[in-house]
């Protein structure tokens, strides 16, 4: 066979092997398409074959006429369909007893390409037969391994656990590798052996990448599986895996590179990551330092900083790392305009009421942080974003002008609320809102309010501005009827009141608030007249102007844990009752809130007031002071304290004084608080030290996330005639 039939001489091959349907791993003979080989006696010896016994021969064994007479047409088309094969010939009956035997020699093909008898094959299985199981019938529960399957019977795997050589690398890192521990999270059982070593190898792994993590590239760990002997047969095996790590060296900071463009003040960068060369590798100093890059450019000017990916080169040599951290700082830019988006909540004009920064001033993402939160408490949105946008427009100082882009998304504008609570003295009291926030654009909003009560009952309406001309500044208008029957009066009450505030809120505790505003009350009201000898009722009416400042330096407005408070309310007023009568109310008030440990604080408050201008008899009685109850002095009733009348019932007075101390101390969502408590009113405009009740008690807490609910139980300490044993405090809120 030349070379230049070799191409042809396989694809024969591949022709003839798939018209008979078999192909043979000897020798194959030739044959043109439908015949038969010569078979008998009749067939050519090997010695008559056309071919040369030299393999070094070139002559063809197959003439090429010959060759290409016996391929089948070839079509060009190469979509065409195939052609049908032909029928096999008839097999023959002949048994291979009467096939005449070929002389074994190097010649004689191995089996005949078509023609040969086949032998017979064996029966069919009748399982080959029977149609494929449908798809959806395939059971698709996933097979249990051997770790799945465990034999009830079998008793557990005992271990124990321990470390070495992590200590070499701080003390802090054994604690964090329990932690982490596949051993440990094992609880000392396992199944078999195996489980445990797979656990031990787990923790290898643990204690190489902790190790890294504190610059120790080094590390390496091993672990180990011994059996604990024990006499005692019937009982479990009990295995001891230790893992062994040795730190190897440290690494530590060869050389600190910032690749970022000039920034001002220059190295800007490099002064904000707080690296210096000998500093250990460690993972959580490097990503801290990164990320008070990140932090901290957006504040002095940089909106739009991106830090990269850091590089560290590891020298084994030495051992340390070259380190650097390419930086794109973007523009430095300043405050241009607000921009807004999404749903109209509040048009642009009340948006710039927003913005505590002005427009060309520096950029300061805190500025913008304060805008986003100030939003987020009006409590008009689902959802609201602020974010700088470039305008490639540049300022005379070189800086790119930012815009704010307001994403606003409107949320439920009306909402329900309420409280309850129970106080001796003064009943159960159970107060109920309605509020539509923005009835009146811009975040004008109607509240209506519902007090029901054993001894309290009222109805009142308030009209709210928030932002009203400025950001953080409220307006109300509020009217209201009211009905309270307690021991010191029993009056029915109307009031009209108008109010302008600066208050905090949840999201921005203020450390200066205050309100200012006037009122206009008419009360009809029962009193003892001392001159009578005997209850009246009388009808005042009374225009006051009150005010308020307070500083707040504490933490929080519903669970302060350290801080204080100041307060002073100030309120000229008039009572009209026959005669105009001129005064003035006064009242200070201070807390402080010192943390002595985690769950612990001391709480302290002291108060003070006074009435000047006026006699005491002179005074509707729901505008005197008087004392006792929840928020006064705990273990007397509500307004108990102070000078009573001849038939036992408080009248009141024109000063007070009131302190308390308490240790509150927390565990989880619960708290026992231990307090004690002194005060009294005085019919004199100035209170003295003389006459002090004292009430002390212990109270529980359930903190929640609007607040602590409130539990005390109080008792007298010097109790007078009349004062019950037991007083009992249920609310929201600490007492101060």
């Amino acid at each position: 066979m030349t070379a230049s039939n070799s191409r042809h001489y396989w694809l024969a091959l591949a022709l003839v092997a798939s018209t008979t349907g078999f192909a043979g791993v000897g020798s194959a003979q030739l044959v043109k398409p439908g015949t038969a080989p010569a078979k008998g006696p009749d067939a050519p010896k090997p010695s008559d074959q056309p071919r040369s016994n030299d393999p070094r021969s070139d002559a063809p064994i197959v003439p090429d006429a010959e060759f290409d007479g016996a391929l089948p047409p070839l079509s060009g088309d190469l979509n065409a369909p195939l052609e049908a094969m032909a029928p096999l010939p008839a097999t023959s009956t002949q048994t291979p007893a009467q096939t005449p035997a070929m002389p074994a020699t190097a010649t004689t093909p191995a089996t005949t390409l078509a023609g040969d008898v086949l032998p017979p094959t064996g029966p069919s299985d009748p399982q080959l037969a029977q149609p494929l199981t449908p798809l959806s019938s395939f059971d698709t529960t996933p097979l249990q391994t051997a770790a799945d399957i465990k034999d009830k019977d079998a008793p557990d795997i005992r271990y124990e656990t321990a470390t070495k050589g992590l200590d070499k690398a701080g003390d802090g890192l054994e604690g964090e590798y329990k932690a982490l521990s596949a051993l440990a999270e094992g609880k000392g059982k396992a199944a078999n052996a195996t489980q445990v070593a797979a656990r031990a190898r787990e923790d290898e792994a643990l204690a190489v990448r902790l190790l890294k993590s504190l610059g120790y590239y080094d590390a390496t760990a091993i672990s180990t599986i011994e059996t604990i002997p024990d006499a005692d047969q019937t009982k479990p095996t009990r295995l001891k895996a230790t893992v062994s790590a040795q730190p190897g060296r440290l690494y530590s900071l060869s050389s600190i590179t910032v690749k970022a463009d000039a920034t001002t003040p220059p190295d800007l960068v490099r002064t904000q990551l707080p690296l210096k060369v000998g500093d250990p590798i460690e993972a959580a100093r490097i990503q801290g330092a990164e990320a008070n890059v990140s932090l901290t450019l957006p504040q002095q000017g940089y909106p739009f900083v991106k830090v990269g990916e850091r590089d560290i080169l590891l020298d084994d040599q030495t051992p340390t790392g070259a380190y650097t951290l390419p930086v794109d700082t973007g523009p430095r830019s300043s405050f241009g305009q607000l921009r807004t988006e999404g749903d109209p909540v509040f048009n642009l004009e009340h948006l710039n009421l927003f913005p505590r920064f002005k427009s060309g001033e520096l950029y300061d993402n805190r500025m913008t942080d304060d805008l986003r939160d100030a939003l987020v408490a009006t409590s008009l949105f689902s959802t609201v974003s602020v974010e700088p946008v470039r305008t490639g427009t540049i300022n005379p100082d070189g800086t790119e002008q930012v815009d704010l882009l307001v994403r606003q998304s409107e949320g439920k504008p009306r909402s329900l609320g309420g409280n309850v609570g129970f106080s001796t003295g003064q009943g159960f009291r159970a107060e109920g809102t309605w509020q539509h926030r923005n009835l009146f654009p811009y975040e004008g909003a109607l509240i209506g309010s519902v007090i029901a009560g054993t001894q309290e009952q009222g109805v009142s309406g308030t009209f709210r501005r928030a932002n009203a001309g400025r950001r953080d500044r409220t307006f109300s208008l509020t009217a209201g009827a009211n009905h309270s029957n307690y021991d010191a009066y029993d009056a029915f009450t109307t009031s009209v009141g108008v109010r302008w505030s600066y208050d905090s809120t949840p999201i921005w505790q203020k450390p200066l608030t205050y309100y200012y505003g006037g009122e206009l009350v008419g009360t009809n009201e029962s009193v003892y007249d001392f001159g009578q000898g005997r209850n009246v009722r009388r009808t005042y009416g009374i225009v006051a102007l009150p005010g308020q400042v307070k500083f707040d330096r504490s933490d929080s407005l519903l669970n302060p844990t350290k801080g204080y408070r100041l307060t002073l309310n100030l309120s000229p007023e008039t009572s009209v009752q026959g005669s105009v009568k001129p005064y003035i109310r006064t009242m200070i008030e201070g807390t402080f809130y010192y943390p002595v440990s985690s769950s612990i604080v001391i709480a302290g408050r002291a108060k003070a007031g006074s009435i000047q201008g006026v006699s005491r008899d002179d005074l509707a009685p729901s505008r005197r002071y008087y004392g006792g109850g929840g928020g006064s002095v705990r273990g007397y009733g509500y307004q108990r304290l102070g000078p009573f009348d001849p038939n036992g019932d408080p009248v009141g007075g024109r000063s007070l004084n009131e302190f308390a101390l308490e240790a509150r101390y927390r565990f989880g969502d619960f708290g026992i608080v231990p307090f004690i408590d002194a005060g009294n009113s005085y019919e004199s405009s100035t209170p003295n030290l003389s006459s002090l009740r004292y009430g002390a008690g212990i109270g529980g807490r359930f903190y929640t996330s609007f607040g602590p609910m409130r539990f005390d139980v109080a008792t007298p300490l010097n109790p007078r005639e009349g004062d019950g044993k037991i007083a009992l405090y249920i609310s929201i809120g600490q007492a101060f």
